[in-house]
């Protein structure tokens, strides 16, 4: 039967406000039916769902993936610096400051500091 309901849930988050809507919709319904039928994009005006990603229980989905009781679809927002850019600056620093081996990346090897010491 399509019109037998089902529980889900739309989350959001940015830094500022967080948004958790419990909500019913007809099984059968789709992701992004599920976020419309929220009403989550009038709470959180800068959501754009052409481009936004979504998920279910933190796994990315497509808009069209059918809901199923119990899900929590959740909203995504852009990354806004890349990963690995941050972690290679972080390294970088931690080199130049003599927090971290040059060789390995890691902390200072205190055996190899103490030979050095002794020359």
């Amino acid at each position: 039967m399509m019109d037998e309901p089902i529980n889900i849930e739309v989350a959001y988050a940015t830094p500022a406000k967080q948004s958790l809507i419990e909500l019913t919709v007809p099984k059968g319904s789709t992701v992004e039916q599920g976020i419309l039928a929220s009403g989550i994009t009038d709470i959180h005006t800068e959501i754009d769902l052409a481009t936004a990603k979504v998920g279910v229980w933190n796994r990315v989905c497509k808009p069209s993936v059918e809901l199923k009781d119990g899900d929590r679809i959740e909203i995504y927002r852009p990354l806004i610096a890349d990963p690995k850019e941050v972690r290679k600056r972080r390294a970088e620093k931690a080199i130049q400051e003599g927090r971290a081996d040059k060789v390995t990346g890691g902390r200072p090897n205190p055996l190899k500091a103490d030979k050095a010491k002794a020359e």
